[in-house]
């Protein structure tokens, strides 16, 4: 099955949060899964079980370097 996630992600403290988003989708795109960028989030898109992972894995590595809030809506029926 594949889902599509609408996500932000708000590194806390940090005067350029810049990089940290950067990271952040570049971890998407390195597991196959389609991102598009806009101001206030991301979409990602691809096989429901990665796209599961590899937000967990994004989380869990931005987590250790900081403190950090992570929005997300997660759709398998939302435009693809």
């Amino acid at each position: 099955m594949k889902s599509s996630a609408e996500v932000s992600l708000y590194p806390l403290g940090e005067n350029d949060i810049g990089p940290h988003i950067s990271r952040f989708i570049v971890s998407m795109e390195k597991r196959g899964l389609e991102t598009e960028t806009g101001p206030m989030s991301t979409i990602v898109r691809g096989d429901t079980g990665l796209l599961f992972d590899a937000l967990r894995e994004a989380y869990e590595g931005a987590a250790s370097e900081l403190g950090v809030v992570m929005v997300m809506k997660i759709s398998n029926a939302c435009p693809m």
